[in-house]
């Protein structure tokens, strides 16, 4: 029993590592994250270290901890298994880990210990041909950020908002990735709300062709004209939509440009400032979309009713032309005995020229009317 007690004593240490942060570290579970794992790098004085093989996020974190600085680990649509190895080494809430992996959630900053927590909309602008009924116009995606003291970790979702090329960008600029994690998270937060602001043009596009269509219709003839109602509807779920995206992240903004935090470099929670002024940019975008929205169809529902309107008169006007030869033909139908108009020999053709002439008079009437 003893030498089996030393032979597991001594496998031990082979399957389990220690982590530094005093956490038991499944090297076996680690690897298994790797699937998910689109960057993972070492930042240090503003500049990325070069390694010949790719690092994994325990490799980059020891190398932070031998010579400080950040770790920057990128991920996409991890797994529960995937990212559990990686929860564990940094030390991440598990109501956080839960919103990471599932998705789904609204923008947001909380904090877990020494770690921030932030939730981001990202919202893409599918090109289309035509607008129809049916079109999508916006994809959403979400982006989790967990900022630590000496890492930065992004969860991504969806198949739009890729960091890869505002990666590079920081990369660029040393002075700024100098600044830490703190940097990274404003530079995301910069990016999702320019690209808010992109959006909105082009969502204002679709929306001025919408007005144009259903102002530019001839008065009475909208329905003719073909401007469909569910285009706009349409656009109004799209509009919400976005909507949902842009309002809930006018309190997390304010809180990281207000607010004092550790996490938060003094000098670049100033920088905060503008994304936020930003994004309030783009709430009055929103909220004039849905304003001018609800203004066309009105417009669209009014003109459909005159075109209605106008076809009732249309149909009330030819009924009132036809009563006439159908009353008089109705009394002359009636074959009784003593009617003089019947054996008179000029009785038909008064009868037809009475009838012709009262048709010709009620048309000139409602013609000069407007009716038809």
């Amino acid at each position: 029993m003893s030498m089996i007690r030393d032979l597991r004593a001594a496998v031990r240490p082979s399957l389990r590592k220690a982590s530094p942060s005093g956490a038991a570290y499944d090297a076996t579970r680690s690897a298994s994250a790797h699937s998910a794992v689109v960057d993972c790098a070492v930042y240090r004085d503003g500049r990325r270290l070069v390694h010949e093989e790719p690092l994994t996020p325990h490799e980059a974190m020891l190398r932070v901890r031998r010579g400080g600085g950040f770790a920057w680990i990128g991920l996409h649509e991890p797994t529960e298994e995937e990212f559990a190895g990686i929860a564990a080494e940094f030390g991440l809430h598990p109501l956080a880990v839960e919103d990471a992996v599932h998705a789904h959630q609204r923008p947001k900053l909380e904090r877990y210990d020494d770690t921030l927590f932030t939730v981001f909309k990202t919202i893409h602008y599918v090109d289309h041909a035509e607008l129809t009924a049916t079109s999508e116009v916006v994809e959403t995606g979400e982006v989790m950020c967990f900022t630590g003291r000496d890492f930065f970790i992004t969860v991504r979702h969806g198949g739009q908002g890729s960091l890869r090329a505002l990666r590079r960008r920081l990369q660029e600029d040393p002075e700024l990735l100098a600044k830490g994690p703190s940097a990274v998270l404003h530079t995301i937060a910069d990016h999702i709300v320019d690209g808010y602001l992109a959006v909105a043009d082009a969502m204002q596009d679709d929306i001025d062709e919408v007005e144009t269509e259903v102002f530019t219709a001839p008065a009475g003839k909208g329905a003719s004209r073909g401007v469909d109602a569910g285009r706009i509807y349409q656009l109004k779920r799209e509009v919400l939509e976005f909507k949902r995206a842009v309002a809930p992240l006018s309190r997390p903004l304010q809180l990281l440009s207000e607010r004092p935090m550790r996490l938060i470099d003094p000098d670049i929670q100033k920088y905060f400032r503008d994304v936020a002024d930003h994004l309030t940019r783009v709430q009055e975008h929103v909220l004039g979309f849905d304003e001018l929205l609800n203004s066309i169809l009105q417009a669209n529902l009014a003109q459909a009713t005159l075109a209605q309107n106008a076809d009732m008169r249309k149909i009330t006007s030819w009924a009132a032309i036809i009563a006439v030869p159908t009353m008089i033909c109705g009394v002359y139908g009636m074959n009784f005995e003593n009617m003089p108009e019947v054996k008179w020999r000029f009785g038909y053709p008064l009868v037809l020229g009475v009838i012709f002439g009262s048709c010709v008079a009620i048309h000139r009437t409602l013609k000069r009317n407007g009716w038809l």
